[in-house]
């Protein structure tokens, strides 16, 4: 990317099979602008859904071998939509703690009661599903986006079961990734391999693995439908550009047969944690679900690798001003990470954000190494503070 004028190679893109830039995308994107122009004119209700809307409902409905999806401007109001057309005063949401933040304000936005359970820990959900009142909603991300690892999903599909509760997956950075033909996390843990119960309500965006933009709901018909008469954030918003339909469509194919992407996205995840831990950076558990009793957090110069085998690798660092320090000194070695802090990630627990992407190269995770490990002896020479 150039920034500033400076040509930096970056690693904080959510375009993890490098689909972005694809030229048979910019082709389909193009030729749908010559077909349909560049603007929907109106909501999907009204006069603005478009036979390639439809279209990529079909086929996303079929991709995720599910009865029905339906489209949505952005992931934002794809999860204030599953939240609020669902959920309402007297019901109650059940949250995991370090769910995305749209999550977090689509169950506040419901009006129902927001019962939130300690990061990925099933007993405390249960706990709060057993304290829950009216219609019970499970609420979680697939992959978390600050840490990197994965909800246990079958455990939570087993709560929702017990206790006839919706489970809501936000799979946003799944989707593409994991799983037969990219079907995402469920997928991947052969959770969804004999059908998808009516319960289960997936959410994904576009603007990741796919690489264009908008964002979806899937599920049994009757939810979809309740969405597509109740949701506020798809009834009163013009809809997509109908050309942005017709690049996805072209995406969906690239997502489908994308095996050589993801296992070339896996090699690079699989090799920057060996050379980091090559270089001598560990690699540490439980850092962000819970910070201050993690035993790095006694030692602010200590620093690790995240347990994550997603293309998210979050290098925890602890302290937000060190955090900002070795970012500043990666983007002057030409590379780009982003330091992540509170209020985005718990107080104590300050981190660099590593995305990787199919499109790296080897070459640049070694690029990439290399100036993490100098910025770290860097880091050592100034007191660990920039000092």
């Amino acid at each position: 990317m150039q920034v500033d004028g400076r040509a930096l190679l970056t690693f904080c893109s959510n375009d993890y099979l490098g689909l972005a830039h694809h030229p048979e995308i910019a082709v389909a994107m193009q030729e749908g602008i010559a077909r349909w122009g560049v603007g929907a004119g109106a909501a999907h209700l009204v006069n603005g859904h478009f036979s390639p809307h439809d279209q990529l409902e079909h086929a996303l409905a079929d991709w995720l071998q599910v009865e029905r999806a339906l489209l949505f401007s952005t992931g934002y109001m794809a999860n204030l939509a599953v939240v609020g057309g669902l959920m309402g005063r007297g019901d109650t949401v059940i949250a995991d703690r370090l769910n995305h933040a749209s999550l977090v304000d689509a169950a506040q936005l419901s009006g129902a009661k927001l019962l939130r359970y300690r990061h990925t820990d099933v007993a405390d959900a249960r706990r709060q599903l057993e304290r829950a009142s009216g219609t019970r909603m499970i609420l979680t991300d697939g992959v978390f986006s600050m840490d990197g690892d994965v909800a246990p999903l079958a455990a939570l599909m087993s709560l929702a079961e017990e206790f006839d509760a919706w489970l809501v997956v936000d799979d946003a950075h799944g989707f593409g990734v994991w799983g037969e033909a990219g079907r995402g996390s469920l997928s991947a843990l052969g959770l969804v391999s004999s059908g998808v119960p009516a319960y289960l309500i997936q959410v994904g965006t576009l603007g990741k693995a796919f690489g264009t933009a908008g964002a979806f709901v899937a599920g049994a018909a009757q939810p979809i439908e309740v969405l597509l008469q109740r949701a506020r954030s798809y009834l009163f918003t013009t809809a997509q550009p109908p050309a942005l339909a017709c690049a996805t469509l072209g995406s969906l194919d690239l997502v489908r047969t994308g095996d050589a992407r993801r296992a070339n996205l896996m090699a690079r995840v699989s090799q920057f944690r060996s050379e980091l831990e090559r270089i001598g950076v560990p690699q540490g558990g439980g850092l962000a679900a819970e910070p201050m009793s993690s035993p790095l957090v006694q030692d602010p110069h200590s620093l690790a690798l995240m347990p994550s085998m997603t293309p998210i690798q979050p290098i925890w660092v602890g302290d937000s001003l060190r955090a900002l320090v070795l970012a500043q000194r990666l983007e002057q070695r030409g590379i780009l990470v982003p330091a992540i802090r509170p209020p985005t990630v718990p107080v104590g627990s300050a981190r660099l954000r590593v995305t990787l992407s199919a499109g790296h190269s080897s070459e640049q995770v070694m690029q990439l190494v290399s100036a993490l490990q100098t910025s770290l002896s860097q880091d050592v020479l100034d007191g660990h503070h920039g000092a």
